[in-house]
């Protein structure tokens, strides 16, 4: 697929910035383990900071909400975007209520009180690492021009994309 042009797959690549904002919710136990350096957390934070700026517009998370259907209704449902964005915004979009929704689980079910919680911090560090790892192969795979095929998912978007 060397079709693709760069601009198109640097903005493939862009669009998985929605769920990397909401990964990094999982990365608070990670994070106070000190495994890492401070600096290299700041460079996997720089991704994620104009999605959380543009978060931070709106009152009561509502840009949480409105953000990605706005993706959906300005980029997925648009017949005159290509399809190489269209797949990879509606997978990432896709991917970003997945971690949405192991963030209410985690949220009813840890209580934030109990620090030491075993179940909880292993529920973190597994959506955190399992998402980075997801996210960074997303990201390589469009900028070698290729759809990141996730099982199950990806045939979602591709079973989606074709009523559009």
């Amino acid at each position: 697929m060397d079709s693709v042009p760069v601009w198109l797959r640097c903005l493939g690549c862009i669009t998985y910035f929605l769920p990397w904002s909401t990964a990094l919710l999982f990365s608070t136990t990670i994070l106070s383990m000190d495994i890492m350096p401070l600096a290299l957390w700041k460079v996997l934070i720089v991704p994620a900071l104009p999605v959380l700026r543009i978060g931070r517009l709106l009152p009561l998370g509502l840009a949480s909400l409105l953000l990605p259907l706005l993706l959906f209704l300005a980029v997925v449902r648009n017949p005159q975007m290509p399809y190489f964005l269209r797949f990879n915004t509606l997978q990432a979009i896709l991917l970003d209520l997945l971690l949405v929704f192991a963030n209410y689980v985690l949220l009813f079910t840890c209580d934030p009180a109990v620090e030491t919680d075993f179940v909880c911090n292993t529920f973190n560090n597994t959506i955190f690492l399992g998402s980075a790892l997801l996210l960074a192969f997303s990201a390589v795979q469009c900028i070698r021009g290729l759809e990141p095929d996730i099982p199950s998912l990806s045939d979602a978007v591709r079973a989606q994309l074709r009523f559009f």
